[in-house]
């Protein structure tokens, strides 16, 4: 189903004819499904449509300027859903009672090519096939954790599922990119496991263009069975990668396998520079943020006049000790009165340490009794749900400002986030 949502004003669509509510069956032909489909084939100046309305099936002829789009959006797709049941699906590892959306468990290669979401190849049918080939939706983001399928079946425990390998190769010669992950987990795909699987990887680059080895991350309701990834796993993942990372870069110039973050704090190992994550492909998998955040702290020269009010930050347990260090500078360099307060993750237990799995209750409770009413709070934007103003446990953003009787400034969670909002500050005080 791909039903117009809105309309824009003059565009061609509404000048067609073309209303809210529409079905839109085919353009030039095509069966059209979603966006990608819209976007896919209305390059055309001229476009035939057929719609059905009311029940009835129309024709409408849209004429624009080649390239230019239609005006006018879809109500969104629905997604297909995941059918594994992964040892450390965090969807599993969540408390009852949160919103029904959160429980969604995503599994289909259109999100994966429009937000980067990552898949597991594991319900693909022919027609998906065909439609990744034939509208080229490259990069695709690829979980494989490994390339032997016993274990990986073992770990997405679904024995049904196709032989990776195959399903990646079939991609590659279709010129199809792929980014891909290895979801760490120790006893499982570690070891030997993890140098064969890196390696059967790299036999498909440049097409398999990065690989990416994150820790698991289990909160309190995780898989008993399953023990979270120590210093000594860290560190011994770390010197594979490593390993394959100078025998790659001597070959390529490109280190095509990268570390998680979350590996070099838990290995207490320096991060690599930044220039040694090439185009940061997988940023927002945790593979780069804290190096690109310090080398953008290192140059900052930039003169920022200090906030006459107290401003405090919060930021993950994992993330403080960078942060916080730049705090350090903007207080004694440029004299601002911010403090990061590291919150401690008692939602989904203190092994998550990772900003954007942060609550709006452990928020509360850990800035209770240390915040006044004239002070800023500035929240990353990462804790809350995508496109909405609330955190995972349901707490609005305005509630947080309202109960501790702060000023709540929602900031990008970046280095450009943070130096924005002191900005922005000023020029909201000076006015």
């Amino acid at each position: 189903m791909a039903e117009i949502k809105d309309l824009e004003l003059q565009s061609p669509a509404q000048m067609a004819g073309l209303l809210s509510g529409d079905t839109i069956l085919s353009i030039n032909g095509n069966p059209i499904n979603d966006e990608i489909d819209v976007t896919f084939y209305s390059q055309a100046p001229v476009l035939n449509f057929v719609i059905k309305r009311r029940g009835k099936t129309l024709e409408k002829t849209i004429e624009k300027d080649e390239y230019a789009p239609a005006g006018f959006t879809l109500e969104p797709f629905k997604i297909k859903q995941c059918a594994n049941r992964c040892v450390f699906c965090f969807v599993s590892q969540l408390p009852k009672g949160l919103r029904k959306t959160l429980y969604i468990k995503d599994e289909d290669f259109r999100l994966s090519f429009q937000y980067g979401s990552y898949l597991t190849l594991s319900n693909l049918t022919p027609d998906d096939k065909k439609r990744i080939i034939t509208q080229k939706l490259s990069p695709l983001y690829v979980s494989i954790h490994s390339t032997n399928d016993e274990i990986r079946r073992h770990m997405l425990r679904n024995p049904n599922a196709a032989p990776i390998l195959k399903e990646i190769q079939f991609l590659v010669k279709n010129k199809i990119k792929i980014h891909t992950q290895i979801v760490l987990c120790p006893g499982l795909n570690d070891g030997a496991d993890l140098v064969k699987t890196i390696n059967d990887l790299y036999k498909l680059y440049p097409y398999v263009n990065t690989i990416a080895v994150i820790p698991v991350g289990l909160t309190a309701l995780g898989n008993k069975k399953l023990r979270p990834v120590t210093k000594q796993d860290a560190e011994d993942a770390l010197t594979i990668i490593e390993k394959a990372q100078k025998k790659f870069s001597k070959k390529h110039g490109d280190y095509i396998v990268y570390g998680a973050d979350e590996l070099y704090i838990k290995a207490g190992i320096n991060f690599p520079p930044l220039k040694n994550y090439g185009e940061l492909h997988q940023i927002e998998n945790g593979i780069g943020m804290v190096a690109q955040f310090m080398e953008k702290a290192r140059r900052f020269r930039k003169h920022i006049t200090p906030s006459i009010s107290r401003i405090f930050a919060i930021t993950g347990v994992s993330f403080y000790p960078y942060l916080n260090k730049f705090a350090g500078r903007l207080r004694d360099k440029y004299g601002f009165n911010i403090t990061i307060i590291p919150v401690r993750n008692l939602f989904f237990g203190e092994s998550v340490s990772v900003t954007g799995l942060i609550s709006g209750r452990d928020i509360l409770r850990s800035l209770m009794g240390k915040v006044n009413e004239d002070d800023i709070l500035l929240i990353p934007d990462v804790t809350l749900r995508n496109g909405e103003d609330i955190f995972l446990d349901d707490i609005s953003f305005d509630f947080i400002g309202e109960t501790l009787k702060v000023k709540t400034v929602l900031i990008e969670s970046s280095f450009e986030g943070l130096i924005n909002a002191l900005i922005n500050l000023n020029d909201n005080i000076s006015n």
